[in-house]
């Protein structure tokens, strides 16, 4: 089903649970639909599974995936907690990230039944929505061979740069997780830890890469009308 309504909030400012806890509300709330599509009551005329996109800033946390490694932190708890930066172990996929003001984080909940039902389609067009809104700012955006995510300079040794890390979960073909796009990041939180579990890449941000500050606003409006292209629907706005 292409053209069809994604439904978006902007949350602002969230801790990290909090924005979890919502998406984990909203992926529950369609997977209970699918549940009842398989009831003998079921009718057409039942309710539908409905499609979100929530973008997010959060104060600082490092979040490990189900494939992280805490060796892949490289600071002690006692110093963690004097930055001021949580931590939280995460059902997502990946390694360590960390996010914080300055990034766009969304989290798109679909239904990918409503699309196609294949993971590794669905993380390229999630890249192909981040390496359009990044074209827009005159950053040249691009894959990494074995690596999700949008990098810069991915193909010149020591040159490597990520600027959008990427790791999503999926129950009965639902989404949640989804990218952290730096914009005007302080990128000195990467330090403390090994990004994505990849030795010897850069992390950058959009403000880094044109050298003048970028508007978070003009990156959410370019970024959400590359989303409604990229996975064709009509992005609904709500309170």
């Amino acid at each position: 089903m292409h053209g069809g309504k994604v439904f978006f909030r902007d949350l602002g400012v969230m801790g990290y649970k909090e924005a979890w806890d919502l998406q984990e509300n909203l992926l529950q709330e369609n997977v209970a639909v699918k549940r009842a599509a398989y009831n003998p009551a079921y009718s057409e005329g039942s309710q539908q599974t409905t499609n979100h996109l929530l973008f997010v800033e959060h104060p600082p946390v490092y979040t490990l995936g189900k494939s992280g490694k805490s060796e892949n932190i490289l600071i002690t708890e006692q110093q963690r907690q004097e930055k001021g930066v949580e931590l939280f172990a995460t059902n997502r996929g990946g390694d360590i990230t960390f996010h914080g003001p300055g990034q766009l984080v969304g989290y798109p909940i679909l239904d990918l039944e409503n699309f196609y039902t294949d993971i590794g389609k669905y993380l390229r067009s999630l890249e192909d929505v981040v390496i359009i809104t990044l074209r827009e700012f005159g950053i040249d955006g691009g894959r990494s061979a074995g690596e999700t995510g949008v990098w810069i300079d991915a193909a010149q040794r020591g040159k490597e740069r990520k600027i959008c890390a990427m790791g999503v979960r999926c129950s009965r073909w639902i989404t949640m997780h989804g990218f952290a796009l730096n914009v005007h990041t302080d990128l000195d939180y990467f330090n403390h830890i090994i990004p994505c579990g990849i030795r010897d890449k850069k992390v950058t941000s959009m403000s880094a890469e044109v050298g003048t500050p970028v508007s978070m606003k003009a990156v959410k409006l370019v970024l959400k009308n590359a989303f409604e292209q990229v996975f064709d629907v009509r992005i609904v706005d709500q309170p």
